[in-house]
């Protein structure tokens, strides 16, 4: 069995306050984009192990037991008893870039499981789990546009489509240290709420929307600003970076057809789709 699990971005990222037990709390706005891994599962016929996992595409650091979507599996073979698998996970979505992959992985991971061994698991049970496995992760269950706050984990369903729209996705070949970002963050509350913003039209996106990681990563890392800058130099009517970087993402009319021609270097991941 094969499933595909793809990436996301976040449409503002509002850092709002430094919570007691050292966490932050913040609001964003999830939304998924086509951009995919593929991940299969088999049953394991041979040897003893109880998991086995094969991996392929781009490299994933770390030992395999510290994959996410082996701890998924453990997670659930731990409360049914599942039987032995052979896992094929094809890395498409970049690691360390704001996207999501590891977290759409192991979210894929558990909803693939209860497929195919009719677990009967619902939705919301599924998300209990996988929050259980990272703060991000439950969204992936239902996989639409979601508005989050607390630590990313706690989420209202919200309306909004950007169906049509083309997405520019660059993924230079920088490192952004999570940590680092958030200890240069000082939290604050916008004046106009997220859920507020996009309501609004997109052409005004590109002055009342904010990620709040611009502001301490484009200094320390002027390669990732400019990449910003491009796309709106080729039309974009909203680029913005993802998560704490270093993905940047520009969003491009239906109809324009000559979406971001420029060069972001050769070591650079670049995709470009349509979003659904």
């Amino acid at each position: 069995m094969i499933t595909f699990p793809n990436a996301k971005i976040n449409l503002g990222l509002n850092i709002v306050e430094k919570r007691p037990d050292g966490y932050h709390n913040l609001e964003t706005i999830f939304y998924p984009v086509p951009v995919e891994d593929a991940l299969e599962v088999n049953i394991l016929n041979e040897g003893n192990e109880k998991v086995r996992l094969h991996q392929a595409g781009l490299e994933i650091e770390g030992e395999a037991e510290n994959n996410l979507v082996v701890k998924a599996y453990k997670l659930l073979d731990a409360e049914f008893n599942l039987p032995p698998v052979d896992i094929h996970l094809f890395k498409h979505i970049p690691s360390g870039a704001g996207l999501g992959g590891g977290s759409s992985d192991a979210a894929y991971m558990l909803k693939l499981l209860n497929e195919k061994f009719s677990l009967e698991l619902t939705n919301e049970t599924l998300e209990e789990y996988a929050a259980r496995l990272g703060a991000d992760c439950a969204f992936f269950i239902r996989n639409t546009p979601t508005y989050a706050e607390g630590i990313g984990n706690i989420f209202s369903p919200i309306s909004l489509s950007l169906k049509g729209y083309q997405i520019v996705l660059v993924k230079p070949d920088i490192f952004v240290s999570t940590r680092e970002a958030f200890a240069q963050i000082k939290p604050h509350r916008q004046e106009i709420p997220l859920k507020e913003v996009i309501k609004c039209p997109m052409e005004e996106w590109r002055e009342l929307m904010v990620n709040d990681f611009e502001e301490s990563v484009f200094p320390q890392f002027p390669d990732i600003k400019e990449i910003k800058e491009k796309l709106y130099k080729q039309g974009a009517i909203y680029a913005a970076m993802t998560g704490s970087g270093s993905s940047v993402f520009g969003l491009f009319k239906p109809e324009d057809t000559k979406t971001a021609e420029e060069d972001f270097g050769k070591k650079a991941f670049v995709y470009r789709g349509v979003l659904k």
